[in-house]
């Protein structure tokens, strides 16, 4: 059986956007065990460390096998290299990433790779990418894994998705990068100059 991960925001004892991760949950497991069902539950913030931020990785399948609570701090990333994932199926959060960790290993001098799939750019190898042309943030509409710090910036309409291909990463001023433990308004920028083929 496959085991799965979920990734989770804890900032002084207060676990963030549980409902969308709840919500990922569900689809996972409809799609694996559909007569499971499975609620990571606030309670798990009531064992966790009351201050600072920290990472709280959830590994399941038909229940919770594991929680443990890391450090966080957010990542220095200046630079991506672009590589392609044609084959690549990440659609739900799987907690084997082999297959993406292969990918990583090609960034060469780049901090991350921007994997490009059927010439179009999906992600990172761990966060959704926003595109910003001077007036709209937009995001690829068919990304890898639909995440769940995506999945609230789309509802709340400050981006917006499209159909992102390499040659046109010259429309863009900046590219940000965002996932469940990196929000929009930490604003980790990259310059498009920073992107290499």
């Amino acid at each position: 059986m496959f085991r799965f991960l979920e990734t989770i925001r804890l900032d002084d004892g207060r676990l963030e956007k549980l409902g969308y991760h709840n919500a990922r949950i569900k689809r996972t497991l409809s799609a694996f065990s559909p007569d499971k069902k499975l609620l990571i539950l606030q309670e798990l913030a009531d064992k966790a460390p009351q201050n600072g931020l920290f990472k709280c990785r959830v590994v399941y399948d038909t229940e919770i096998r594991k929680v443990e609570f890391v450090p966080y701090s957010l990542p220095k990333i200046r630079s991506l290299k672009v590589v392609k994932a044609n084959n690549l199926n990440y659609s739900f959060k799987f907690l084997d990433r082999e297959n993406l960790n292969d990918l990583f290993h090609q960034r060469e001098k780049a901090d991350d790779v921007l994997l490009v799939k059927q010439g179009l750019f999906t992600d990172t190898s761990f966060c959704n990418v926003l595109f910003f042309n001077g007036r709209t943030w937009l995001t690829p509409a068919h990304p890898l894994l639909k995440g769940t710090q995506r999945q609230f910036l789309l509802e709340k309409e400050l981006i917006q998705t499209a159909d992102i291909r390499p040659q046109d990463l010259h429309h863009f001023t900046k590219i940000r990068l965002v996932n469940a433990m990196i929000r929009f308004e930490d604003a980790l920028d990259i310059s498009p100059d920073a992107i290499y083929f």
